[in-house]
């Protein structure tokens, strides 16, 4: 029989904590069964992991202790600021040790995102898991756990005096994306507040959809409940919603205000395939939505697809991706493959399926006649930065949407802090933002932007996530500022 592992401590220097006054270490957490979340902000399976962590929270919240540790992968994630916000935008309640070195992950032997890592209550590594847990069966799990260590006279927990961020103030919190309203006026993603806000041309509010409260349920417009959705689109009748943190898709009746679901059962699905009926699939974080007459276009960034709803037959299916994790092009259904596609832009002919492929820092085309995925810009899962020039050698750094003008594709390059341009004649790409002038009273850099629009008149709305705002940019006046907050 092997010796326990002695757990390394987590306590380091110049490490920065949060959800806490002060930094933990392993004494401060004896006499409690610990589990050592390996995530980092950008991972589609770590946000997975979270409703699982929480509902261990929630069954044990004297007995265990959940452990946030996050690991970047890429350059923006090492900056505490960022990591502040997503723990914010995530609901994450539990203390987070930021480790921008990789120490712990290095010292705890961890692999890949996410990973979990058990500690017993005196402080000996006693198991780990790396992916998605099954929620009931950790919860299972963790119960032995909690009835061992009570068995073994060591559980002994002390209260832990957490410390979590405040909500943020103002009529958007976490805003995703923004498209028109055909009709006139604007829809948003109002993340951070579980609801759809509508405004007009000006940015003014107009109406909502959701009661602000996280859930899962259908009605009307004051009483229906969303979670964290990210993406939307609309046709002359209906908002349609990527409701992220439901895994669902949902259906706004803009005569009516009533809030229907078309996709998802409220759990993360598997990979898609052929045509199945569309209420009883799970869908897997849905991100961004484009419309096309009865089809709906999803971006099925959890299992890395492609999707299309056909609204008349009420089925869902396959569009492209295998579902592995890669950047892959080719046929698109079996060879190409895609990493967590989070926006998408439909070209006017309806031909082309523009998306942006996150963790791979891609700007791919579907090709809706040819059933062909090729890549505009994006090399690989670890190819990240902040280049312009030919698309061959252009880099982004974690883009999360973007939108078809008459002078190319513009994208929220959002770990950049960015608006770039690919020029689709001139294979190149090219910097709108920075080198605006901001025209507001208080300025403040881009902050995670995750959502653009083409408004018309050569200006664009851009959703300035961290910052809960919409923008305005105008590129041939160089000049931006703040249009809804």
């Amino acid at each position: 029989m092997e010796a326990p592992v002695r757990a390394p401590e987590i306590a380091r220097p110049a490490m920065t904590w949060f959800n806490v006054a002060a930094p933990l270490s392993l004494a401060d957490l004896r006499g409690r069964v610990v589990i050592l979340d390996f995530w980092t902000f950008c991972c589609i399976n770590c946000m997975h992991v979270l409703p699982s962590l929480a509902r261990v929270e929630e069954r044990f919240p004297e007995e265990v202790a959940v452990i946030g540790v996050h690991s970047p992968k890429f350059f923006a994630e090492r900056d505490p600021e960022n990591v502040a916000a997503a723990i914010a935008r995530y609901g994450i309640r539990h203390p987070v040790v930021h480790d921008p070195n990789m120490t712990l992950w290095r010292e705890y032997a961890v692999r890949a995102w996410p990973t979990l890592v058990f500690l017993d209550p005196e402080g000996y590594v006693i198991g780990q898991f790396s992916g998605e847990p099954d929620a009931d069966r950790l919860v299972e799990a963790v119960g032995d756990l909690v009835d061992q260590a009570r068995e073994r006279r060591v559980l002994e927990p002390v209260p832990l005096l957490l410390e979590p961020a405040p909500d943020p103030e103002g009529t958007l919190a976490y805003p995703g994306k923004i498209k028109p309203l055909p009709g006139g006026g604007w829809i948003i993603t109002d993340g951070g507040h579980n609801r759809i806000v509508v405004a007009d041309d000006s940015g003014a509010l107009q109406t909502t959809y959701g009661s602000g409260r996280a859930g899962f349920s259908d009605g009307d417009a004051a009483t229906a409940t969303f979670h964290g959705p990210q993406g939307l689109i609309a046709d002359a009748t209906t908002i349609y919603v990527a409701d992220t943190g439901n895994h669902a898709v949902r259906a706004i009746d803009r005569a009516s205000g009533m809030v229907s679901t078309i996709a998802g059962i409220g759990r993360r699905g598997a990979v898609l395939g052929d045509p199945a009926p569309a209420s009883e699939t799970a869908m897997a974080s849905p991100w961004d939505l484009e419309i096309a007459g009865d089809r709906l276009y999803v971006a099925n960034a959890g299992t890395h697809q492609l999707g299309v709803i056909d609204l008349k037959a009420g089925t869902v299916a396959r569009l492209a991706g295998s579902g592995a994790e890669a950047l892959v092009d080719g046929e698109a259904l079996e060879a190409a493959a895609l990493a967590q596609p989070s926006g998408l832009a439909l070209d006017p002919a309806g031909r082309r399926l523009f998306f942006a492929d996150s963790e791979t820092s891609a700007a791919r085309v579907l090709d809706l006649e040819r059933g062909e995925v090729t890549t505009l810009v994006g090399a690989g899962l670890f190819d990240f930065g902040h280049k312009n020039g030919p698309f061959g050698k252009a880099r982004l750094q974690h883009a999360l949407g973007l939108a078809w003008t008459d002078v190319g594709l513009v994208v929220a390059d959002s770990y950049n802090r960015a608006v770039r341009l690919l020029d689709l004649e001139r294979g190149e790409a090219s910097d709108i933002e920075p080198g605006l002038t901001c025209q507001d009273p208080v300025c403040l850099p881009l902050g995670e932007p995750a959502g653009i629009a083409a408004a018309g008149n050569g200006l664009l709305l851009l959703a300035d996530t961290n910052n809960h705002r919409i923008l305005e940019l105008n590129p041939a006046g160089a000049s931006y500022r703040t249009w809804m907050h």
